[in-house]
């Protein structure tokens, strides 16, 4: 059991660092100058009865061309099959996307997306100390098809923790104006002493309703030390 709950928790720990609704691995395309993208999501990591995930709203916003502000509020909870339910607030996350490359001819985006995660969470939901998040993210299109990816490396100080690296490739394909489907493949090194590094697949889906409103969903498997445990994120998205 105490095995399961260390391998849930390092899977919550690699999820917020990837951001891209709905996948883990980020893209370098700002929010429109003047606009806002509201994500209500949850997201959860787990092995069968044991999970931990986040529950909040991840707030995006124009504030210049090119640049992005981001702000993401949650609510953590975790559940095991010896001791039941627990919630609390969760670690609060300050971003800014600043795409320096955007070439329309050839197709080509690339931005960086510092990242700085606040020990904010109650109920020992999230770190003891501030955490950075360094990465940078490229994309290349391709008419109606898009492959983005990247990584970076997180300042994750504390007692038994590590500092670790980040990467992850999406690919995602535009059918018509209202939905996409992609796939992506997420890579993290260990983040605590002696941990091991994880790879995880996601399948994802983007569907517009009309309106400012979007559904996205993504979920797929994750491998670390032999076991494999499940991701899986889901939001209703506000674009005006």
């Amino acid at each position: 059991m105490r095995a399961s709950c260390a391998f849930v928790a390092l899977s919550l720990l690699a999820s917020p660092g990837f951001a891209g609704p709905p996948y883990q691995t980020d893209d370098p395309e700002p929010t429109d100058l003047g606009r806002w993208e509201i994500y209500n999501f949850v997201t959860i990591d787990g092995r069968r009865s044991d999970f931990e995930g986040q529950a909040g709203v991840d707030l995006n916003y124009g504030g210049a061309k090119d640049l992005q502000l981001t702000a993401t509020l949650p609510l953590a909870f975790n559940h095991s099959s010896a001791s039941g339910w627990r919630i609390g607030s969760g670690d609060l996350e300050l971003a800014a996307k600043y795409r320096f490359l955007d070439d329309e001819k050839s197709g080509w985006q690339a931005a960086i997306f510092p990242r700085v995660i606040l020990p904010t969470s109650g109920r020992n939901f999230g770190g003891k100390r501030v955490r950075l998040l360094l990465p940078l993210w490229a994309q290349k299109d391709f008419g109606s098809t898009s492959v983005f990816g990247g990584g970076g490396y997180e300042i994750n100080p504390g007692i038994g923790n590590k500092d670790f690296w980040q990467a992850g490739l999406a690919v995602t394909h535009d059918f018509g104006k209202s939905l996409s489907l992609g796939t992506e493949v997420a890579w993290q090194s260990a983040d605590t002493r002696g941990g091991r590094s994880s790879t995880g697949v996601d399948f994802g889906l983007i569907e517009k309703l009309g309106g400012p409103y979007s559904v996205l969903v993504a979920a797929g498997p994750s491998f670390s030390g032999g076991q494999t445990s499940y991701h899986g994120y889901a939001a209703l998205a506000l674009n005006f």
